[in-house]
């Protein structure tokens, strides 16, 4: 039975209304594909918590979480099952950096599909573009 991960995605947008985009690095699973920042959802946290939490470790900066879930999938890869829920989140304070990634891009909506995205956070993508 494959192992199922829980997991949370920050769909952030700044004022000019581009999305985050950021690329998995060489060492992280699916690697070179683009996803929604974020990461694994731990015993007792919130959405709320884990994303703001997952955001200060990987982009140095510090973010407001909505109530409002924006999307959940489910998916499952070759190894294990994600549930993916993306929630949007307005930055509060810093400059997002790669410290995870190899690179961070602001790319306006109807330009999403124009990137080589993780097949759990494509549902999304096509949700945001509508």
């Amino acid at each position: 039975m494959k192992k199922t991960i829980d997991v949370v995605g920050a769909i952030i947008e700044n004022d000019k209304n581009e999305i985050l985009c950021a690329l998995r690095s060489n060492t992280m699973t699916l690697p070179n594909m683009w996803e929604f920042p974020g990461g694994k959802i731990e015993e007792n946290e919130t959405i709320q918590d884990t994303i703001q939490r997952e955001i200060q470790e990987e982009l140095d900066c510090l973010i407001k979480a909505d109530d409002k879930i924006f999307d959940i999938t489910k998916y499952e890869y070759d190894k294990f099952i994600v549930n993916l829920t993306t929630i949007h989140c307005q930055i509060i304070d810093g400059i997002p950096k790669p410290l995870e990634h190899s690179k961070l891009i602001w790319l306006n909506k109807e330009n999403l599909l124009s990137l080589n995205w993780a097949p759990a956070d494509i549902p999304a993508v096509n949700k945001l573009i509508k």
